[in-house]
């Protein structure tokens, strides 16, 4: 089985699984690069996963269907157009082209009706813009509760679960790292890395839920070194988890 990632716009990566015969894409925001991969490897388009509904995952469905129609599992609880099995944390997704079995997670905070893909045979975690690599998605319609919980669902997959997020956010996400967890030499060591990484134009996914334990703050926002750096740039100590999260996730949007 590989896992390849396409490149869209300006920073998306659509992920494309596929054992050199059939291929499912994740969020197809751009349906070309995903045709060009089909041609290149004669490969034949056999599903399609969504995690949310923002047009940068969704916005190539549409042009993909139309080259024949194929099966495309999204979020129940969002309205996103070619959209034929609409399915919800709990459930799973049987992508039999390929053999594999995802179960479903309710991950909302980013969007309120966000999912993420889990295929523990394979310990891939499929997780739209809810968890990046040393970050996590803005909260344009849940709250900071909905998306400290789905953090720390993703965080309780076996460590070395590997992290298909779909943006290359990971060097600036590292900056912001830094500047709230300054002792922190695992992600000194991992933003070394990331550089070398972009500087041959290789992505610097995916990571592990072992890394991220690590290295991302949003995962760590109840570590004394980054609640002592709350305190300092907010002038007030956090109430509980949930308020340190929030404090952290406003520094990030104002980073």
């Amino acid at each position: 089985m590989h896992i390849v990632a396409l490149q869209a716009f300006r920073d998306n990566y659509i992920w494309m699984i596929h054992d050199s015969r059939s291929a499912v894409v994740v969020d197809p925001g751009d349906a070309g690069p995903v045709l060009a991969a089909c041609e290149s490897g004669g490969l034949r388009l056999a599903g399609i996963l969504v995690t949310h509904h923002h047009p940068d995952h969704t916005g190539g469905i549409a042009a993909l269907l139309q080259r024949g129609p194929v099966p495309v599992w999204g979020p129940a609880g969002e309205d996103i157009g070619g959209v034929s099995h609409r399915v919800a944390g709990g459930d799973s997704v049987e992508l039999q082209a390929l053999g594999l079995r995802f179960e479903v997670l309710d991950v909302p905070g980013h969007t309120l009706g966000h999912i993420a893909y889990h295929c523990a045979s394979l310990g891939i975690l499929l997780c739209g813009d809810t968890l990046f690599s040393a970050g996590c998605g803005r909260l344009f319609e849940g709250t900071p509760e909905q998306m400290l919980a789905s953090l720390d669902r993703l965080g309780s997959l076996p460590d070395d679960t590997q992290v298909f997020c779909t943006h290359e956010y990971t060097l600036s996400n590292l900056q912001f790292a830094r500047r709230v967890e300054p002792g922190n030499s695992d992600t000194e060591d991992y933003e070394r890395w990331c550089l070398r990484q972009r500087s041959e134009l290789l992505p610097t996914l995916p990571s592990s839920i072992a890394r991220e334990r690590r290295v991302n703050p949003f995962l760590r926002s109840d570590q004394a070194s980054i609640r002592a750096q709350l305190r300092e740039h907010f002038g007030r100590e956090p109430a509980d988890r949930v308020d340190a999260f929030a404090m952290l996730r406003q520094w990030k949007n104002d980073f």
